[in-house]
């Protein structure tokens, strides 16, 4: 243990920019994954026969291997010259992310109390104000429940990218298994252990927060 904390305390700079970079790729890649699966999980409740293919296909890309994906990605991305490093990584964690976020809001927006739907018809709302004012806040919390998951996930998955050169805490991982340093694998491993555990109490303090009064359980 003493060796542990040794190891951090004169090495938390690189640690620190090592978590920099983790977030950066994490924190880039849900953007993306949430600008793609929240709006086409919303329009998967419109066309149930491609709402199933789409999250099989989810499904599956899940199933792979994150070490395997990566390498598919290095061929691929290579004819752009950009076949290993910190787009392949972003790629992959973009893909990985889309199950979670996809089925979630798909998930939620069909479960919308049916009364409450009604009611706003009954207002005379038109589609988009029924979604923006009703639908979504109503299905917020499961919604973010989608992000939280796939946030934690990337963060642990993550760690595999440093394998492809593209930073973060895996380094401390990946290095430690090269040199069979077992203070560095677990600094990394219990870094990354924590950055996911902060980061999914903020996004839950987030989710409270974005989720309207009258719609909190």
């Amino acid at each position: 243990m003493s060796d542990l904390l040794n190891y951090i305390i004169e090495n938390q700079a690189s640690i620190w920019t090592y978590s920099a970079e983790h977030l950066q790729l994490v924190g880039l890649s849900i953007l993306i994954a949430i600008a793609i699966g929240l709006p086409l999980g919303i329009y998967l409740t419109t066309n149930e026969e491609l709402a199933e293919t789409v999250l099989q296909v989810a499904n599956i890309i899940m199933t792979i291997p994150s070490i395997a994906l990566f390498g598919i990605m290095i061929p691929i991305l290579s004819i752009i010259n950009q076949g290993i490093g910190f787009v392949p990584a972003v790629i992959a964690l973009i893909l990985y992310s889309q199950l979670p976020i996809i089925r979630n809001t798909y998930v939620a927006i069909n479960n919308v109390d049916p009364n409450i739907r009604d009611a706003a018809i009954g207002l005379g709302m038109s589609t988009t104000q029924r979604l923006l004012r009703v639908e979504i806040p109503n299905a917020l919390p499961i919604i973010m429940a989608g992000v939280r998951q796939a946030v934690v996930m990337n963060i642990g998955i993550g760690a595999i990218a440093a394998f492809i050169g593209a930073g973060g805490l895996g380094v401390l991982i990946n290095q430690g298994i090269s040199r069979s340093n077992t203070t560095m694998v677990l600094a990394g491993a219990i870094a990354i252990s924590i950055l996911a555990i902060v980061t999914d109490g903020l996004l839950g303090i987030l989710q409270k927060r974005m989720t309207p009064k009258g719609f909190q359980k």
